[in-house]
């Protein structure tokens, strides 16, 4: 992965790093460079709207933003980008994540975000690789075949417990 970054992962707090390391894994299975960040919109504000300005200029095609409790950092990435954002709530201990996933997904007309279950760091890279698979029909192709053998290990398991 020595090629520039095309998916930035960004997430308020180092404590979102078990979650989205999920996230991390496909896209290294992809071979999708990616970067990573912490970058809080309370915390470094300025520094997080640097990032999501530039992200475009940067060769960025895709962010995905991690977001727990007061899950500003996906609609606030939004705001600031018009690169595609996939929003991961993060669950807290504050009504299992609900609380994030409607942060993140009541996102008024004009800024969309795309948001995935919570905690769903892997689909969030799924989503991104197909994004990014309409411009290039090789990735396409690989996840193609990502769903074959998804499908194919699940009539596997259909078989084992017909046994």
């Amino acid at each position: 992965m020595k090629d520039s970054p095309v998916v930035g992962i960004i997430m308020g707090s180092d404590s979102d790093l078990p979650i989205m390391e999920k996230a991390f894994a496909i896209l290294k299975e992809f071979e999708i460079p990616y970067e990573v960040k912490i970058l809080s919109a309370h915390r470094t504000p300025e520094e997080h709207a640097e990032y999501s300005r530039t992200a475009a200029e940067r060769g960025l095609k895709v962010i995905i933003a991690a977001a727990g409790m007061a899950a500003h950092l996906p609609g606030v990435t939004a705001g600031q980008t018009t690169l595609p954002v996939i929003g991961v709530p993060i669950k807290s201990s504050f009504q299992d994540g609900l609380d994030s996933l409607l942060s993140i997904v009541q996102m008024p007309p004009g800024i969309p975000v795309a948001t995935v279950a919570v905690n769903g760091a892997k689909n969030a890279a799924l989503l991104a690789i197909q994004i990014l698979s309409v411009a290039d029909e090789k990735l396409a192709q690989k996840f193609v075949e990502y769903k074959k053998k998804m499908a194919e290990e699940s009539m596997k398991k259909n078989e084992k417990l017909q046994t």
